[in-house]
């Protein structure tokens, strides 16, 4: 699934073929992805793009009359195209410019959206979102505070977006091997000091893996049709009985919140507070 890197990394791809742009027209293939797709969609016509943001992992199309929002689920990707390009099995959606380029939104799953809303402020998906990891109201102060008289363990807490928002399972396995928690840690458990180092660990791995273009695993490529590169800096996720990097001892997994969690034992004993 794309993650926030893979997300932003989007978002910054498309931009510069998007940004001020006319929507000469969307077109609709697929009606049913996770939503059914507005009709207001299909009647856009010659509209400008003001800007593109992001919200979590939720792409966000400025335009004068609202906000198109497009979610890519666990297999949707952008890509921008030509206008004799091939359409594909699985290309549901394109959104069509002026400058002569397609966007297009390709999902085998459909498990991603697109939606239409006039405002941002009531958009009910945006309601309980937590603070973006990468903004100056995310920080160790705030995690501490709400950990506290909490039990959840510290892997599904992360994961959760009511706390912050886009630290899906990769980078929360890397972030706590980062920090030397033990996944299963139950957040009323951490200190001050590793909350201040969580903080600063989910910040610089996510930046980091938006530099290198995401992550590749399965299904994402960046808009162009290039792979992310992070998966090359991975030091737990998926490294299941390969040696850990710091100590050598055989990385392990365990299945919390029914997703796996990669994680050293040694590095990450649960008794360990962080430090060496």
């Amino acid at each position: 699934m794309p993650e926030l890197p893979e997300v932003e990394t989007t978002r910054q791809g498309i931009l510069p073929y998007t940004q001020d742009q006319i929507i000469k027209h969307i077109v609709v293939r697929t009606p049913r992805l996770r939503w059914v797709i507005s009709k207001t969609l299909s009647e856009i016509k010659n509209e400008r793009i003001i800007k593109v943001s992001r919200r979590a992992k939720y792409l966000i199309f400025h335009l004068e009359l609202g906000y198109i929002i497009v979610h890519l689920g666990m297999s949707g990707s952008l890509r921008l195209v030509s206008e004799d390009d091939t359409v594909d099995k699985h290309d549901h959606v394109d959104m069509v410019l002026s400058n002569g380029k397609i966007l297009r939104y390709n999902d085998p799953r459909k498990f991603g959206a697109w939606l239409w809303t006039e405002s941002l402020e009531d958009f009910s998906l945006f309601e309980k979102l937590g603070p973006e990891p990468l903004s100056s109201l995310f920080t160790g102060e705030y995690l501490f505070k709400v950990s506290r008289n909490r039990k959840t363990k510290v892997k599904s807490w992360l994961m959760n977006n009511e706390i912050v928002v886009g630290v899906g399972n990769i980078y929360a396995n890397e972030v706590l091997f980062d920090c030397r928690i033990h996944p299963n840690l139950a957040v009323n458990e951490l200190t001050q000091e590793q909350c201040h180092l969580l903080a600063e660990s989910i910040k610089r791995i996510l930046q980091q893996a938006i530099q290198q273009g995401g992550t590749t695993l399965q299904d994402f490529m960046q808009p162009d049709g290039r792979p992310g590169y992070f998966k090359q800096a991975l030091n737990v996720y998926g490294r299941k009985n390969e040696p850990c990097i710091r100590c050598g001892h055989p990385i392990e997994t365990v299945v919390i919140g029914q997703r796996s969690s990669f994680y050293c034992p040694i590095c990450q004993a649960i008794k360990n507070k962080g430090f060496d």
